[in-house]
C-alpha cells in the first residue's frame, strides 16, 4: 500500500508540475505571435497606408488603413494569434470588397511586431476599441463591419458587444478560451488558472447585428463544434457555414457572399467602384 501511495503521490506531483508549466506559459501559448519570431510578408498592400493607432493606455499599434468610398463601410479586421495585419489589409482592400467601396483597418495587437506593450485579453480589447475610434475619426459616420479569425473573432465579438456595427463576420471562432483549453488539454483544470477566458458565448448574446460564421470541417485547432456553440449563443441572428477546409484554408472563401450580406445592412447606398 505504501508503494501505491508513493506512486500516486508521484503522479500527482508530475500532474501538478505539468499544469504549473502550462499556467506559467499560458500567454506564450495564447499569443505566440508576440513571443516568437514568426516569418511573414510585411509588404504594405497596394492602396493601403501604414498608420499608428494610439490606445487610451498609451500603447502604439501598427496598423494598415484604406479609406472607404463616400458613404461606404469599413471592415475592421482582427487577425489570429500567430498572424499579422498585412494579409487582411490586402484581402479586404481588394476584390470583392474594394469594388463595392469598402475601406479596411487591420491592426497588430499590443506586443506583436510593430506594436508596443504585452498582450492580454483586456489589452487586446482596448486595442480593438482604439481601432474603432480611429475609424470613427478617419471616416466619420462610416458603418463598421467587425471581422476576425480565430482569436481575432473573439476580439471582434467583444468589440461588437460595446460598439454599434453592421455585424460580425467570424472565421474559425470559438465560444470560450476555456473550451479551447479543454479540447487540447482535457485533464487540466483551466478554470483554476486561465487568465484570459474570452467568453464570446456570453458577449455575442448581447449583440443585435447579424452574425456570419464560417468554419472548416477539418479544423483541428478550433473544432467546428465550438463555432456551433457560439452560433447557438447568438441565436436566430447567426448563420453558420461549416465548409471543407482546416483552420486556415477557409480564409476568404465566403468573402463574396459576406460582402453582399453586410452591404445590404448599410443604412444608405455608397458610391461603389474604383
Amino acid at each position: 500500500m505504501r508503494i501505491i501511495g508513493y506512486g500516486l503521490l508521484a503522479i500527482l506531483c508530475l500532474y501538478g508540475a505539468a499544469a504549473g508549466v502550462l499556467a506559467f506559459y499560458q500567454r506564450r501559448l495564447i499569443y505566440p505571435g508576440a513571443f516568437e519570431a514568426i516569418p511573414h510578408d510585411d509588404t504594405v498592400p497596394a492602396g493601403a497606408e501604414t498608420v499608428v493607432v494610439t490606445t487610451s493606455d498609451g500603447e502604439r499599434l501598427h496598423g494598415l488603413w484604406t479609406a472607404p468610398r463616400p458613404g461606404c463601410g469599413v471592415v475592421l479586421s482582427f487577425h489570429g494569434n500567430a498572424s499579422f495585419p498585412e494579409p487582411y489589409a490586402a484581402r479586404f482592400g481588394g476584390s470583392p470588397w474594394r469594388e463595392a467601396g469598402w475601406g479596411v483597418l487591420s491592426i497588430a495587437y499590443r506586443g506583436y511586431p510593430g506594436s508596443t506593450g504585452s498582450p492580454s485579453e483586456a489589452g487586446l480589447i482596448e486595442d480593438a476599441s482604439s481601432a474603432y475610434r480611429f475609424v470613427s475619426e478617419k471616416a466619420p459616420g462610416a458603418p463598421v463591419l467587425l471581422h476576425g479569425h480565430s482569436l481575432g473573432a473573439a476580439i471582434a465579438v467583444a468589440l461588437g458587444a460595446r460598439e454599434p456595427n453592421l455585424g460580425l463576420y467570424l472565421e474559425a471562432p470559438f465560444d470560450s478560451m476555456s473550451h479551447v483549453v479543454r479540447v487540447h488539454f482535457p485533464y487540466v483544470p483551466s478554470g483554476l488558472f486561465l487568465l484570459d477566458t474570452y467568453r464570446s458565448d456570453l458577449r455575442v448574446a448581447r449583440g443585435t447585428a447579424p452574425v456570419l460564421i464560417v468554419h472548416g470541417d477539418d479544423d483541428d485547432v478550433v473544432p467546428a463544434e465550438l463555432a456551433r456553440e457560439l452560433a447557438s449563443a447568438a441565436g436566430t441572428r447567426a448563420r453558420i457555414e461549416v465548409i471543407p477546409g482546416d483552420h486556415v484554408s477557409i480564409l476568404g472563401s465566403r468573402d463574396a457572399e459576406a460582402e453582399v450580406l453586410f452591404r445590404e445592412t448599410m443604412p444608405a447606398p455608397c458610391v461603389a467602384g474604383r
